[in-house]
C-alpha cells in the first residue's frame, strides 16, 4: 500500500475545498519552451491506467501509484529541465510524485477520487498549467475551473475530479506534483483563492462517466 509513514492525514476539503489558485506565478513561455524542448520520445503512458489512461504522461520523480511500491526520487528527464526544477521549489516543501500530463484534443479524464492509499490523503497536489486554452477545464467537487498558464493551483484530489479539453485541435499540458505538507505550503493555501470556479452542469455531464 502506498503509505508516507509518520505523516498525517490531510483535511483536504478545510485547505483547498475543490481548487483554489495560490499567490504564485511562473514564467509560462519559459517553462513552455523548456518542456517542449523534450525529445518526444520521453512521452507515453507512464503506468498511468483506468481513467488516467487518456492522457499521455512523463514521470519527473518516482513512478505511477499503478506501478507500486517504486522509490519516490528524480528521473532522469528532470535534470534536463532546470527551470522547471525552479517551479518545484516554489511551494516551499519536499515534493514527492511528479509528472507532467498531455491531455490531447477532445479526450477527457472522467470524474474519479484518487482514495485508494494513504499518500493521496498525505500528501498536497500542485498544478501548473504548461499548454492550455479557454476550452479545457478542471472539474472539481462539483465546480468547474479554468486554469490559464503562469498560475499554479492545489487539487483536492480526494474530491471527485476530473478534465474536459473540449477544444478539436489543442492539447493540454500540466506540470503536476504532490507535495509534503510544510509551514510554507499551508501559509500559501491559507492565502490561495478560493470561488474560482463556477457550477456549470453542461460541463460536468462530459466528465461524469458513462453507465454500461
Amino acid at each position: 500500500m502506498l503509505d508516507l509513514p509518520g505523516q498525517p492525514v490531510l483535511d483536504k476539503q478545510s485547505l483547498i475545498g475543490g481548487c483554489l489558485r495560490l499567490p504564485l506565478a511562473v514564467d509560462a513561455a519559459r517553462l513552455a519552451a523548456e518542456i517542449d524542448a523534450l525529445d518526444p520520445d520521453v512521452w507515453g503512458s507512464g503506468g498511468r491506467v483506468g481513467v488516467q489512461r487518456p492522457a499521455e504522461s512523463l514521470f519527473l520523480r518516482g513512478y505511477a501509484p499503478a506501478e507500486g511500491e517504486k522509490p519516490i526520487e528524480d528521473r532522469p528527464p528532470l535534470a534536463a529541465l532546470p527551470y522547471t526544477r525552479e517551479v518545484l521549489a516554489l511551494p516551499g516543501a519536499a515534493p514527492q510524485r511528479c509528472l507532467l500530463a498531455r491531455l490531447p484534443a477532445q479526450r477527457i479524464v472522467a470524474l474519479h477520487i484518487d482514495e485508494l492509499a494513504p499518500y493521496f490523503h498525505q500528501t498536497i497536489r500542485i498544478h501548473v498549467p504548461v499548454r492550455t486554452h479557454e476550452n479545457a477545464w478542471m472539474v472539481s467537487a462539483g465546480r468547474c475551473y479554468r486554469m490559464q498558464a503562469g498560475e499554479v493551483w492545489a487539487l483536492n484530489n480526494c474530491a471527485e475530479h476530473g478534465v474536459w479539453n473540449a477544444d478539436a485541435s489543442r492539447s493540454r499540458t500540466h506540470l503536476i506534483c504532490d507535495f509534503l505538507p510544510s509551514p510554507r505550503l499551508l501559509e500559501l493555501l491559507a492565502r490561495g483563492e478560493r470561488d474560482l470556479g463556477r457550477y456549470a452542469p453542461e460541463i460536468e455531464r462530459q466528465v461524469r462517466p458513462q453507465r454500461a
